[in-house]
């Protein structure tokens, strides 16, 4: 079997091969608009103005703080609709969708990354678009909103969504400092790792703290060929050197035998 490691590492390999930032596919058509004329298209539009009132709610709250948990409590009006379309986009039926759009906007906002993600694979496999106030792709917004999140709160975002995100977004078009943020992010993940490290746990990865070391090393040099701007050189030391000590302090054959 092959180990979730090993299988990450081949993907990371994969993207770099592949070029600095390549697009995997020819770009989609974004999804049809939604036909309001129908029965499914009329609760649509007055769940969309619910929406809208909603919006200019939080556009009045000064405190970002503040509207984040509003926006928590208001997504539970959408919830019923949102599961609809994530069953019929799982049977290929799928529209231009402002209402899951938003959502996914604001559950990154309010940390619901479970559900975040959930409804940004639905907007990526369909190709929806983002409001035209974002100015960016639905790939492009999601890789730098969790990679920023998580450069300036270290906590805050677990790296198994940082390392989801980039399998979301692999192949995607972005200007390449967006991927090299992301890989920082996720180099750093694997050092905080590396330093809580406990080699009795269930889930310790084969090879040890070296193990996740080597992971943020990986991600680190990425992140500098994609953009020597991105501030990784001192992080790319500091894994070298915990790579370099768990190497030299690891058993040789010969040790290990006597």
């Amino acid at each position: 079997m092959v180990s979730p490691f090993r299988r990450h590492k081949e993907m990371v390999k994969g993207l770099k091969s592949a070029g600095p930032n390549h697009v995997a596919h020819r770009r989609r058509p974004t999804a049809p608009a939604q036909q309001l004329d129908t029965p499914v298209g009329q609760e649509y539009a007055a769940l969309r103005a619910v929406l809208h009132d909603n919006l200019r709610t939080l556009a009045d709250i000064a405190s970002i703080e503040a509207r984040n948990p509003k926006k928590a409590e208001m997504a539970g009006t959408f919830a019923p609709w949102i599961e609809g379309v994530l069953a019929a986009g799982e049977n290929g039926k799928a529209a231009q969708d402002e209402i899951l759009v938003t959502n996914m906007i604001w559950a990154l906002d309010y940390r619901d990354f479970d559900y975040a993600l959930r409804l940004a694979a639905h907007v990526l496999r369909h190709n929806l678009i983002l409001p035209e106030r974002y100015k960016r792709t639905p790939a492009c917004f999601l890789a730098e909103q969790v990679a920023e999140l998580a450069l300036a709160q270290q906590e805050a975002v677990d790296l198994r969504y940082l390392v989801g995100v980039l399998g979301m977004v692999a192949g995607s078009d972005m200007p390449d400092p967006v991927m090299a943020k992301l890989h920082k992010a996720i180099g750093r993940g694997f050092m905080r790792k590396a330093a809580d490290f406990d080699p009795s746990a269930d889930n310790a990865p084969a090879g040890g703290k070296a193990a996740y070391a080597e992971q943020a090393l990986m991600h680190y040099r990425r992140a500098f060929e994609l953009d020597t701007n991105v501030g990784v050189k001192k992080d790319i030391d500091a894994a070298s050197r915990m790579l370099k000590g768990q190497i030299d302090a690891a058993p040789t054959d010969e040790s290990a035998q006597t």
